[in-house]
């Protein structure tokens, strides 16, 4: 039975993990706590065949909770759960969650009143990014994640204080006959499937709006071999999400692979025989300064610790994504193209 007509339709919280044994009770419990503000809600753990805990822990959640239920996800990749989820989701609204976060009692609710209220076809928060541990590591990665110098001018990941129109939101609360008409996330992009969902969706004519009031707290990666890994995935999709949509790169986007690409270009030149150092001496002094002079002004109010792992973590997301940028590039120039996302997988039969 629909409840499109209804003022509390039901919706479904789509909560995508895999081997997140740490941290998948905490975001459970903060949507369980969202229902008190909004009763009308279904949490649907998408797993990705976890085998470090995980499984057994939404199962004893689902036996005490009736609201929670897991379906499997064999792809184990996230455009692949997310789609999983939207086509098992009973409800009308669709939030996707990500396990690595916790959300406020009244997420749900504001976000679906948003919905509900404006003209938007998303709605979403911002991202108060929040270090794995105590360690002067995981601060310091928390740190770059939630600075200008790191992210650039991502509203969602820095402290918005009005309602913007935006082109992503993290996660995200929309209709589910979305999907219907506009096809479901792209399984190809292992990463930035939801900026290409959303350009797919703005070129539609649809609007995507961020709440300022709406902060989700989100647990940063504690380990630079983890920072690494997760910004060389971005580089390394972006050209191709870039390629689906048909659009050009932002600036934003573009500065890490140029500085990666000006590395490499003068520390040839560096050692080239007749060549000079001169200019990558400059560049890295210049880079190094940059950081350094924001890192002096974290010691008085985060410690020398944590400004330490800044000075870290910052390089670490732009060389990774930058370099994963160029691959990225290179590799679809040498495929000579890009597929369409298959997103018809049946949601409307």
């Amino acid at each position: 039975m629909s409840d499109h007509g209804s003022l509390n339709p039901l919706a479904t919280c789509v909560v995508l993990c895999r081997n997140e044994a740490l941290f998948i009770e905490r975001c459970i419990m903060s949507l369980v706590a969202n229902r008190q503000q909004y009763p009308n809600l279904e949490i649907l753990v998408v797993d990705g065949l976890s085998d470090d805990g995980t499984r057994e822990i939404v199962q004893r959640l689902a036996g005490v909770v009736p609201e929670v239920r897991m379906v499997d996800n064999p792809r184990r990749t996230t455009p692949a759960a997310f789609n999983t989820g939207i086509l098992a989701a009973r409800g009308s609204i669709i939030l996707p969650i990500g396990a690595h976060s916790t959300y406020p009692p009244h997420y749900c609710a504001t976000l679906i009143t948003a919905l509900q209220e404006s003209q938007a076809d998303n709605v979403g928060g911002h991202c108060r990014t929040i270090p794995a541990n105590d360690g002067w590591q995981a601060r310091g990665i928390a740190l770059a994640l939630g600075h200008p110098l790191g992210v650039g001018n991502a509203l969602f990941r820095l402290k918005p204080t009005t309602a913007r129109w935006v082109d992503t939101v993290p996660f995200g609360c929309y209709r589910r006959e979305l999907f219907d008409r506009l096809g479901l996330f792209d399984e190809e992009l292992l990463r930035n499937q939801d900026d290409e969902f959303n350009h797919r969706l703005r070129s539609a004519g649809g609007r995507i709006l961020l709440v300022p009031d709406v902060e989700v707290d989100y647990v940063a990666r504690g380990t630079y071999g983890q920072l690494r890994r997760m910004f060389w995935q971005y580089g390394v999709y972006k050209p191709l999400a870039a390629a689906k949509v048909g659009s050009l790169p932002t600036i934003r986007q573009l500065v890490p692979p140029a500085f990666v690409a000006a590395l490499v270009a003068l520390t040839v030149l560096a050692l080239l025989p007749t060549g000079t150092e001169w200019p990558l001496l400059t560049l890295v002094v210049v880079y190094c300064l940059a950081v350094g002079s924001q890192a002096v002004r974290l010691v008085s109010r985060e410690g020398l610790g944590a400004a330490a792992g800044f000075v870290l973590a910052v390089p670490v997301m732009h060389v990774m994504y930058g370099a994963g940028w160029l691959v990225g590039a290179l590799r679809l120039l040498r495929r000579g193209g890009v597929n369409r996302p298959n997103t018809d997988l049946g949601l409307s039969r």
